[in-house]
């Protein structure tokens, strides 16, 4: 401590030795300025000091008696590098200092201040004033308010439009209903809103009305804001029990506008177009001409409509930019520009794939519309990547055109479209659970593979265990079989069946070519073409005890043309379906050998009623010709009731009977449904309510007939999921027999028809 004092002191010295030294005439200080030199400090200061003050403050007992090392404190921790961490010893007490810890320290309390009642008026009601300025003077361009006889449109609860009376605006509501779903007010739950809140939440909204205007052409546009129905602090209501139902605002903000004049288009560029030997039928695609509106979403329909035509008539690599507007207040009128590249016109060239080995592009190009050489269309290629997507084996497709050979002035130029594909699940798991009377209850299990033979080469493995039914299959399915949607299937099963009509051991393989609807893809018309063959052996219900299964070798050639003008395949709610059934066979049984055709008949129509209401109605009619009963085994003879059928009876129940009582089946089938499909709003809009009638009957003549048909009614549910409704109905008999259910209950995936 007494080596810092001494250069403490020292400090000093230079400045008292330079005030004794300086001469009274230097021009920098004025000479009346100079302070007289007390000699008794000059006597205190020797002259060694002077002549070398360091080595003078150095020259100290302490200095010539150097301090023991040993008993120094250690201080090397102050040389380590930055960011090491601090040993204990290092935060240890140093000997010789004195100083007490922050952390010693004891804060006195801090005592809180008295709110100042009257500053807090003031602040209420400086708050108050502002407000009651903003409702007073609305912070708006229009001079308003408008008069009494304007025109209010109510867009929401507690938000009003007002136009001057006469104001003609042809998009009116859609201009409204655009600002309500954008606006903050609406947004906002105004229940607890106050006044500030309104108030900074209505100027927003005015400034997105204006621009709401300005997008349907009305640029001179004037929109003032401001707030009726306030309710002040001295009329606010007793608090009450909270209604139910929608909150009353606690003000309306009305938003008074004069939209002005609407602006025009003037000129219209577009590009190169007008070079294009296609230019008449491009600017007819536009569709835009001077003088139409300046509306914003019209010209940007305008532009896809554009885009749309050149790659629609063979210009692969057009490039259409962002429409600009050049608004001019002095004529009122909007200049248009288009920045259009038309790039030539092209044709189909080769396809290619990125993945040959999973599809080939041979297989993809099966899968195409278009054949190389066609002139190139976007709509054919969009049709494209959504066929490769209804593989169901492909995660991602993405289809983008190459220049192979660029266009001339005699030719068009070769674009070929390369293919890349991502792989999706190859393999699916599925399970069922069915109950309904008459067919019991089944559990339905498959496994899949669906690139198992690439290209689309699938196999499936499936089976069914259930209180009267065993089965155990395999399906083998080529996709896209020389044809687009077009499928060759081999299907093996082996089956064991228990019915209140017969018993059977069944071994069977088919083979069809088929066309048929896909989710992505529900074509008009379908058709199957088959080959059939069945080994089985049967027992008719009711023979003798100990009777022998009767032996059947069935060979039949199915054939199926449907025509489907409905408007989904899961779950349709408007048009019609129709199907026809025509399956030749012939039947060696034990020695007799017969040959008959089963025809069939199938029609349904759906009808929208009202928003949640659908009608839909469906008739069957069937008919075995050629042989008699006898001669055909019972699992090929035709049935009625259950519930693809005339629900409330059991499956197999309608129809003529044996000596016990037992269904024999028939030579002609002839059914009826109607029902309603009323969806309820529950669970978001997915349950509906179902209440139907059915009717059918089976006759013992090939001539189909209504005689003593039965009749069932009940109601179902519905519950509508991503892979079609799921189905119950309960049913009950109108004119049952004694031996029929009261209740018939039936489960499963899909509707009815």
């Amino acid at each position: 401590m007494q080596v810092w004092l001494a250069v403490g002191t020292l400090a000093l010295i230079p400045a008292a030795a330079a005030a004794q030294t300086k001469p009274a005439t230097t021009p920098s200080v004025p000479a009346a300025s100079a302070q007289p030199t007390d000699p008794a400090l000059t006597d205190l200061i020797p002259d060694s000091a002077l002549a070398d003050p360091m080595r003078w403050a150095l020259d100290t007992d302490d200095a010539h008696h150097p301090p023991d090392p040993q008993i120094l404190p250690d201080v090397s921790w102050l040389n380590q590098p930055d960011g090491m961490p601090l040993t204990d010893a290092a935060l240890g007490p140093i000997p010789g200092l004195t100083i007490a810890w922050p952390d010693s320290f004891v804060l006195p309390a801090i005592e809180q201040l008295t709110p100042d009642a009257d500053l807090a008026a003031v602040a209420n009601a400086a708050r108050d004033a502002g407000a009651a300025l903003d409702v007073a003077m609305p912070r708006g361009g229009w001079r308003g308010p408008l008069a009494g006889d304007a025109e209010v449109h109510h867009a929401a609860p507690g938000i009003d439009l007002v136009f001057p009376r006469g104001t003609a605006i042809p998009e009116l509501a859609a201009i409204s209903a655009r600002f309500v779903d954008l606006s903050s007010l609406r947004a906002l739950g105004r229940g607890d809103d106050n006044l500030a809140q309104l108030t900074r939440r209505a100027r927003d909204d005015m400034a997105l009305l204006q621009q709401i205007l300005r997008i349907y052409g009305y640029y001179d546009a004037e929109v003032s804001q401001n707030l009726i129905g306030v309710l002040t602090t001295t009329d606010t209501p007793a608090p009450v029990a909270k209604p139910r139902g929608p909150v009353v605002p606690q003000a309306t903000v009305r938003f008074e506008v004069v939209p002005g004049t609407r602006y025009r288009l003037g000129t219209i560029a577009l590009g190169d177009v007008l070079q294009s030997p296609d230019s008449a039928v491009l600017v007819a695609a536009l569709a835009l001409k001077p003088g139409d509106p300046a509306q914003t979403d019209a010209i940007l329909a305008a532009r896809m409509r554009l885009y749309d035509a050149l790659t629609h008539f063979g210009h692969a690599f057009a490039k259409v930019g962002d429409p600009a507007l050049d608004v001019d207040h002095a004529t009122q009128l909007a200049n248009l520009a288009v920045p259009v590249t038309t790039g030539g016109q092209y044709v189909f060239g080769a396809i290619t794939s990125s993945l040959p080995g999973f599809i080939n592009a041979h297989h993809l190009q099966r899968m195409a519309r278009f054949r190389p050489g066609r002139a190139y269309d976007q709509h054919l290629v969009d049709d494209f990547r959504r066929a490769v997507l209804s593989t169901g084996i492909v995660g991602g497709v993405t289809i983008a055109p190459r220049e192979a050979l660029a266009p001339t002035s005699t030719a068009p130029g070769v674009a070929d479209l390369d293919v890349k594909l991502t792989k999706g699940p190859q393999h699916t798991i599925g399970a069922a659970i069915g109950l309904s009377n008459g067919e019991g209850f089944e559990v339905d299990g498959s496994w899949e593979d669906r690139n198992l033979f690439p290209p689309e080469g699938m196999l499936r493995l499936r089976g069914i265990l259930g209180t009267r039914q065993q089965l155990a299959g395999v399906t083998v399915r080529r996709s896209n079989f020389m044809a687009r949607d077009q499928a060759i299937n081999l299907d093996l099963y082996a089956q064991s069946l228990n019915t209140d009509a017969y018993d059977a051991r069944t071994l069977s393989a088919i083979m069809t070519l088929d066309k048929q609807s896909t989710l992505l893809f529900q074509k008009r018309w379908a058709y199957s073409l088959g080959v059939q063959v069945i080994a089985t052996k049967q027992l008719a219900a009711g023979s003798a005890p100990g009777a022998p299964f009767v032996p059947y070798f069935i060979a039949a050639l199915p054939a199926k043309l449907a025509f489907d003008a409905s408007n989904n395949l899961l779950d349709p709610t408007r048009g019609m379906r129709v199907a026809v059934t025509l399956s030749p066979a012939i039947s060696v049984q034990d020695g007799p050998r017969s040959s008959y055709v089963t025809t069939q008949l199938d029609a349904s129509a759906y009808q929208p009623v009202s928003r949640t209401v659908v009608l839909a109605e469906r008739v069957r009619v069937a008919a075995i010709n050629g042989t008699s009963i006898d001669n055909i085994a019972p699992s090929q003879r035709l049935y009625a009731g259950g519930g693809a059928s005339v629900r409330g009876y059991g499956y197999q129940d309608v129809g003529p009977r044996d000596a016990s009582n037992n269904p024999i089946g028939g030579l002609s089938l002839t059914e009826f449904s109607l029902e309603a499909r009323v969806r309820t709003g529950m669970f978001d809009g997915a349950l509906s309510v179902v209440p139907f009638v059915d009717a059918g009957m089976v006759g013992s003549t090939p001539t189909p007939t209504m005689r003593g048909a039965k009749f069932g009614a009940g109601l179902g549910m519905r519950y509508k999921t991503n892979f079609g409704p799921i189905r119950i109905d309960l049913g009950t008999p109108i004119n049952p027999s004694p031996h029929d259910s009261r209740i018939g209950v039936y489960v499963s995936l899909g509707q009815a028809f």
